[in-house]
């Protein structure tokens, strides 16, 4: 292919994905933007592929170079970077107005944690959680946000951790999730369980159903529940308190812009069950520090009116 024609197609299309990414990065989530992007990502590949067959010889002296290894060098740590995501990685990703199709987004500061879920432009929902004395922002507790409906099913996880052992830390938000994923495998599979798979009110999967119902005469109340759990602080009982349970319900028929979440306890095994099932207790004399990891935990939903 012409010379000329290859150079100047690779310009172009890369002018497109420079454009466009740097669009992607600064302003809310677009399909359009991110569409065009990557589509014309591929073309680009296209013409680079004619491009390195027109200047095979002068390529073939830069492979031989030593500027080969130090450039592969460079790429190798900034993408081994990008792709662990350190906190300076993270601190500099939470500066894009691209809040993805997901659109959430978390942040642990000096004062605590923010998280932010916007499941539609009407309906803006932030937690803000102040850490108390015993927060220790270098070494973070364990936590998990996520949604329940009515029936105490969970539906949404917002938060996970990061630790690999979230059973241990987190037992009870772990222990919704299990029960979570077979009440869907057997939805899927036709069978009856409880309260999921049911006609009724409170039966769905889908987080929007409960946030941004259709029919607005017939709300459907959710729950929002924080698990969080320092491992290995002990107090003067136990040699390591168990997590502890925040909750807030939500009613989109009764609005509140502000709500706080209260501690509702701790999760405790109930191996009497069959299966053994974790319940939650009210919180005994063998917490102290623990009760000290979160001072207040506020709920700020904005509700517009949605666009016709």
């Amino acid at each position: 292919m012409r010379r000329s024609f290859v150079s100047l197609m690779t310009a172009m299309t890369f002018l497109v994905i420079a454009v466009t990414g740097v669009l992607a990065f600064v302003r809310p989530f677009s399909m359009t933007i991110v569409g065009l992007h990557a589509l014309m990502g591929f073309v680009f590949i296209g013409v680079v592929g004619f491009h390195l067959a027109n200047n095979l010889r002068p390529l073939k002296r830069y492979l031989r170079s030593k500027w080969m290894w130090i450039n592969l060098a460079v790429t190798a740590a900034l993408t081994t970077a990008i792709a662990l995501q350190p906190q300076p990685v993270k601190a500099l990703l939470g500066l894009s107005g691209n809040l993805g199709p997901a659109l959430d987004r978390f942040e642990l500061h000096d004062e605590g944690l923010t998280y932010q879920y916007t499941p539609a432009p009407h309906y803006k929902l932030t937690l803000s959680v102040r850490m108390g004395d015993a927060f220790d922002p270098a070494d973070p507790p364990e936590f998990a946000i996520w949604i329940e409906n009515s029936s105490f099913y969970h539906i949404k996880t917002l938060h996970r951790p990061e630790a690999a052992d979230n059973e241990a830390s987190l037992p009870y938000w772990s222990f919704k999730v299990k029960e979570y994923e077979k009440a869907k495998l057997a939805a899927a599979a036709g069978v009856d369980v409880d309260a999921i798979s049911g006609a009724t009110k409170n039966s769905s999967f889908d987080p929007a159903d409960y946030m941004l119902p259709v029919d607005p005469e017939e709300p459907m109340p959710y729950r929002i529940l924080v698990e969080i759990n320092q491992p290995g602080d002990a107090s003067e009982a136990v040699d390591d308190q168990p997590s502890l349970i925040y909750s807030v319900e939500v009613d989109n028929s009764d609005p509140h812009a502000f709500q706080l979440l209260d501690l509702i306890g701790y999760p405790q095994l109930e191996e009497d069950e069959q299966p053994p099932q974790w319940a939650i207790y009210y919180v005994d004399q063998r917490f102290d520090s623990a009760l000290e990891l979160i001072d207040s935990a506020l709920l700020t939903i904005d509700r517009d009116k949605p666009a016709d």
